[in-house]
């Protein structure tokens, strides 16, 4: 761990964070985005599927955290075809990809409790 001098400041999105877990917790924080991004750890998925493996989750709600992780950068969301009923996939950028190891390592930790 670093001092409190050692900490210089970073930069994401025009805002600046004095520690980085203020910007892991601004990006992955909350309840439902780090078990979406667990969920596409193991492969892209369509919105029903994420539904179908979160069923707690409200349709209101995962389209708002999958909107918020895609600004973030850590989604990408693909569409395929011009007329409903639409094919949309959801799936992790290189970003999201390197949460991989830390999200795998709160699954063994929640394992744990």
């Amino acid at each position: 761990m670093q001092t409190d001098k050692q900490r210089p400041s970073k930069r994401y999105k025009n805002k600046i964070y004095y520690c980085p877990i203020s910007l892991a917790m601004d990006l992955i924080g909350g309840r439902w985005k780090g078990v979406i991004l667990y969920y596409l750890l193991l492969s892209e998925k369509r919105f029903c599927e994420l539904k179908t493996v979160i069923p707690e989750i409200t349709d209101m709600i995962l389209s708002i955290q999958l909107k918020k992780l895609e600004d973030d950068g850590l989604i990408t969301r693909t569409v395929f075809g011009d007329k409903p009923p639409l094919k949309v996939i959801y799936k992790l950028t290189p970003l999201g990809e390197r949460l991989g190891p830390a999200l795998e390592q709160l699954s063994v930790w929640g394992l744990t409790i």
